[in-house]
């Protein structure tokens, strides 16, 4: 564990803002004007959703040995088990607003995915219309695992998500084409949805979960997601933080989301739940990675399966008004917090110095030498849980770093600079019902920072390893995405 004094932070803090390289600097990096985030805004609230489920559109396929050049043919319900109005259904009893349909692609899937999978996703938008549902699917990663592509509510969907997929996902073509699973490609397909009319939004599923242990990185590098970002920054917005398939640990020996070889630390993934590992070294450099929870849906825990419905275990949150086009502005802005368990149903963190204000995904332009008050509001729900259970939070951390600019090293999974600046328990905040309120002053900053706060059910300091057969219900974490501090 690393944990540092105010003097400690005052000196880490005091490295010189980086100059302008090969990416620019911190507002003009990726493209984004410094907006103030997640703060108490008109109209926008937060609200819960999951871009990472399956349905019968998931296909298994069935090949014809007496006619290999023929594409195989797709059996439907074998993969994803349910109708996209099931998933819809049950996304609306466990409490969601809005979702995403994102089945597995394969041979000649676009033509499955255009002609039956989106009227079903028309379907279920007229039969459960309090549920915004985006079309999308799981993309099969030229040079990777899976992403979640998320295409933006638009007369054009249809066929926007038919050209990325036809022309890009590597399980596409029949036979298999291994030119199609190259990092080139995914770079070409990433410059086709930036250049679009209405671009979608990417994020990298199950990050290390083909991992073979800590830092040994399997079909996702640190590498390659600083190249995809580089390419699209609105598109390539971030990764799952917490991977579905989380109830595969109600099962004896079964592995929080399905991770055998470098395991989940409290439900997270290890690039997210590293303290001063992959994930803050992105935020380091004062990129906008952003970081999601999913139930990657295929088979409800209950029907033999190892999954929750959606929304019945972890929840991702974004600002945003209850309309399509707000949530993925929310997504792409980083006005989003996560949390299994539902241990908490809002979050809000504030930065302030002097009149200036900013939240979640935002950009605090501070004045050196002026301290910045961080003010932590949480919603801890007094209502039980899908699992029965009320959980309480045990635990607060504000983590803290130093942005120091582009790596030299584009592969670096390290950020030694960021380190738990306070650690509240409850003994430091105010409750009031279901509120929870905290705040700590950091020391007058002299260059860039960022901060982002997590908090736990559990009394671990550092979330550990999860042992196979965890139940995950007992080890309950929330995560927010950071506020970037320029002090001038």
């Amino acid at each position: 564990m690393r944990r540092v004094t105010l003097a400690a932070i005052a000196m880490l803090l005091a490295a010189p803002a980086f100059a302008h390289g090969n990416h620019g600097g911190l507002a003009a990096q990726y493209h984004n004007k410094p907006t103030a985030g997640a703060v108490p805004a008109t109209g926008r609230q937060w609200l819960p959703g999951d871009h990472h489920i399956h349905s019968e559109f998931s296909a298994d396929y069935q090949a014809d040995p007496a006619s290999p050049q023929t594409a195989p043919i797709p059996l439907l319900g074998k993969d994803g088990r349910y109708a996209i109005v099931k998933n819809a259904e049950m996304a609306r009893q466990f409490g969601l607003r809005w979702m995403v349909s994102t089945d597995h692609g394969g041979p000649n899937h676009s033509k499955l995915n255009y002609e039956q999978a989106w009227p079903e996703v028309n379907r279920a938008r007229t039969a459960v219309p309090e549920m915004l549902i985006f079309y999308g699917m799981e993309f099969d990663t030229p040079a990777g695992d899976h992403s979640s592509l998320i295409i933006p509510f638009t007369g054009d969907e249809r066929d926007q998500l038919r050209a990325i997929e036809a022309g890009f996902s590597k399980r596409e073509p029949w036979p298999r084409d291994p030119a199609w699973d190259t990092e080139g490609r995914m770079i070409d397909a990433l410059k086709q949805m930036r250049d679009q009319k209405a671009p979608p939004v990417l994020i990298a599923n199950h990050p290390s979960r083909s991992a073979t242990g800590p830092f040994t990185w399997g079909q996702y590098t640190p590498a390659e997601f600083r190249n995809w970002n580089d390419t699209a920054p609105r598109v390539a917005i971030g990764m799952e933080g917490a991977p579905g398939h989380q109830a595969s640990g109600l099962k004896p020996g079964g592995s929080r989301g399905g991770y055998r070889n470098s395991p989940t630390m409290g439900g997270f993934d290890q690039m997210t739940a590293t303290l001063g590992g992959f994930w803050d070294s992105m935020l380091a450099e004062g990129r906008r990675w952003f970081i999601t929870a999913t139930s990657d849906s295929h088979a409800n825990w209950r029907d033999g399966g190892n999954d929750f419905w959606p929304g019945e275990y972890a929840k991702t949150y974004v600002q945003a008004r209850p309309d399509h086009g707000d949530i993925i502005d929310g997504l792409r802005s980083g006005r989003i917090f996560v949390t299994t368990g539902d241990l908490v149903s809002e979050v809000d963190v504030i930065a302030t110095s002097g009149a200036r204000t900013a939240g979640i995904g935002g950009t605090l332009m501070a004045r050196k030498g002026r301290p910045v008050t961080v003010t932590i509001r949480l919603r801890d729900p007094a209502a039980a849980n899908a699992a029965g259970n009320t959980p309480s939070v045990a635990r607060v951390d504000l983590i803290l770093g130093p942005i120091t600019g582009p790596a030299a090293n584009r592969s670096t999974d390290r950020a030694p600079g960021t380190a738990v600046a306070k650690r509240f328990t409850a003994a430091d905040w105010q409750r009031d019902g279901e509120i929870i309120t905290m705040a700590w002053q950091l020391p007058p900053l002299s260059g860039p920072a960022y901060l982002r706060v997590r908090g736990t059910s559990t009394a671990e300091l550092e979330p550990t390893a999860d042992p196979k057969g965890e139940n995950p219900w007992d080890d309950l974490w929330f995560y927010a995405n950071p506020i970037f501090i320029v002090a001038k």
